[in-house]
């Protein structure tokens, strides 16, 4: 078994005995009766968890009496924390000796959202993470891999939440070989596009499936460099994967359409689209979004979803678009178990996607507005600037 599918522990099994039950739950996209009361008797736990540690959430969760949305459930209190307030502010609900890890959102300048775990959680969203992979058939423990990794390479202090997530996904599948594209200098992080293109070429040739994880805009460049040096298309050995998170955010310019974009790297790479998805997350909210084979952002059993109204933050129907609300109790370390992103999105009900997976799906319109944050995927994005 994989090591990141093992059992965790909540800090206080007690008083969190049904966010233990939750998060314990091994079917990503179980739902029912059930499972909403139990989604809802562990959010009434982890309120009183961060009320009693956090002078904050205790306020707040007087004064915002959270108003009930779609996806969310009528029996959920989740008052509102916007993800911005994440980037000035640091709140955590536990002692900061009980630390296990500290991540941020952003590149070297601009705010950055500080995010401070405690093991539970980041053991318990690690899991998460791992029952989706393992939920799609992606671990392979005996069927060595090669990986191209689209994002920052490990280099000392480095805490961006990106480049975790991207090192930890290769466990999934044992590595013969990786490549950085965003490759440490010593000073800084720099885009090797010939580094990548000579990877491909060099995998494509060794037979062994290859993993591509990381910001979509790297990859689109990588292909478009290659076009325009008149390098023919490689064909990626079978079992080869793309799962990409981070979006086009800094770089709206060179965005292409999903479709075409998939379309591109099944042309240039053979990989075809079932095994090409994209994900949604953030370091303030570590539930992993894992697109279906029909590319939609399903929800899985350990969080729910709403979009609210962008002027009155009143919950929206299905369809509409509005903030997305995040909701999950698995968080332990930083009362951040009800998010407000700054993103775009509709809510649709799973039986709109026509694949196996029942749950509600998302997508994801872009971000609200213009704001001088940078996420880890601005800040990658610059990278690109004088290289086409």
């Amino acid at each position: 078994m994989n090591r990141h599918l093992l059992p965790a522990e909540v800090p206080d099994p007690a008083s969190l005995r049904h966010v233990q039950q939750l998060c314990d739950l091994a079917a990503p996209y179980e739902q029912g009766p059930e499972t909403d009361a139990l989604f809802a008797a562990a959010m009434a736990e982890s309120n009183s968890w961060h009320a009693e540690r956090s002078e904050f959430f205790r306020s707040l969760l007087t004064d915002e009496p959270g108003t009930p949305a779609p996806g969310v459930g009528p029996d959920v209190r989740a008052p509102l924390v916007h993800a911005n307030f994440f980037k000035r502010h640091e709140v955590l609900s536990v002692p900061r000796d009980e630390v296990f890890l500290h991540l941020t959102s952003s590149g070297t300048t601009g705010q950055k959202s500080q995010m401070f775990f405690d093991e539970w959680t980041i053991r318990s969203a690690q899991r998460m993470v791992a029952r989706v992979f393992d939920h799609y058939g992606w671990i392979t423990p005996d069927q060595p891999v090669n990986y191209l990794l689209y994002s920052y390479e490990p280099a000392p202090h480095l805490k961006l939440g990106t480049s975790f997530t991207d090192n930890y996904l290769c466990d999934f599948a044992p590595a013969r070989d990786t490549t950085h594209a965003l490759r440490h200098t010593g000073t800084g992080h720099e885009f090797d596009v010939r580094g990548c293109i000579e990877a491909l070429q060099r995998y494509a040739d060794e037979g062994l499936p290859v993993r591509i994880f990381g910001f979509p805009a790297f990859l689109h460049f990588t292909l478009e460099r290659m076009r325009s040096l008149g390098i023919p298309p490689v064909q990626l050995p079978p079992g080869s994967l793309v799962v990409l998170g981070g979006g086009w955010k800094g770089h709206a310019d060179r965005q292409i359409g999903k479709d075409d974009f998939y379309a591109e790297v099944t042309e240039h790479l053979g990989i075809p689209s079932e095994r090409i998805r994209d994900t949604f997350g953030s370091v303030e909210h570590c539930v992993p979004y894992v697109e279906c084979e029909r590319h939609r952002l399903h929800v899985p059993v350990w969080s729910r979803a709403a979009v609210r109204d962008t002027a009155t933050l009143e919950p929206l129907p299905h369809g509409e678009r509005g903030y997305l609300h995040l909701v999950s109790p698995y968080i332990t370390s930083v009362p951040a178990q009800s998010v407000l992103m700054g993103d775009l999105a509709s809510l649709h009900p799973g039986e709109e996607c026509g694949c196996a997976q029942p749950t509600p799906w998302f997508t994801v319109h872009g971000r609200a507005g213009v704001s001088r944050n940078r996420s880890c995927a601005v800040a990658a994005a610059e990278l690109l600037k004088g290289m086409s």
